[in-house]
């Protein structure tokens, strides 16, 4: 006769990243590992030098935040407040918990569906990192990127100018923007392709 154990439970598997420069240069930030893809050092070096002109006192979003890094980095590189999105109740728990030990007072949390909360009640954003989970080309379609840059535009949520982070797997192509955004920058590293587009609204319309 076999009887059922009782195993414990598996804890959980936790990973670090680190922020790069700013008043918090240096620091790591815990994550939970499962699941969640930080942006890597190198490709956050090269999109903060990107953003250098723009982030002094600028407001940020981060859409999808998972560990937190890029809305964090930003603050510590000069960024006057940072919305944080994230649905995954755990995942958020551990950015709150680095929010506190960083006293990032200027940080904001929203446990919620980054396609579901009102992002006009929060903004408007000079910057916006969109680094939603995605997958390669072959293993199936993920979140389609045209479509959030289309929700981006409508929500009211963007400032004029608004400069807006895209990452994505490499082998994917950029996604169709609104017809106001254009590319200003893109590059590839490893498995990932990331680009910053400026939204801009003239006085016509766009």
């Amino acid at each position: 006769m076999l009887v059922a154990m009782n195993r414990p439970p598996r804890h959980p598997d936790y990973s670090t990243v680190r922020i790069i420069a700013g008043r918090w240069g240096g620091r790591k930030l815990r994550f939970l590992a499962d699941g969640v893809r930080p942006t890597g050092d190198r490709i956050r070096e090269t999109l903060f030098n990107w953003l250098a002109p723009h982030l002094p006192g600028a407001r940020c979003l981060d859409l999808f935040a998972g560990t937190g890094v890029l809305g964090l980095e930003a603050l510590s590189r000069g960024a006057a407040a940072a919305v944080l999105v994230e649905r995954n109740r755990a995942v958020a728990d551990e950015i709150a918990g680095q929010i506190a030990t960083l006293e990032a007072n200027n940080a904001k949390l929203l446990h919620a569906d980054a396609l579901r909360v009102d992002l006009a009640v929060h903004g408007p954003f000079d910057v916006v990192f969109l680094d939603p989970p995605f997958v390669a080309v072959d293993a199936g379609a993920g979140l389609d990127l045209a479509d959030l840059c289309t929700l981006l535009e409508s929500s009211g949520a963007l400032a004029n100018p608004c400069r807006i982070y895209i990452e994505m797997d490499r082998n994917r192509a950029l996604p169709t923007m609104p017809p106001n955004w254009r590319t200003v920058r893109e590059k590839t590293a490893g498995k990932v392709r990331y680009a910053l587009a400026e939204r801009i609204v003239t006085d016509r319309g766009a």
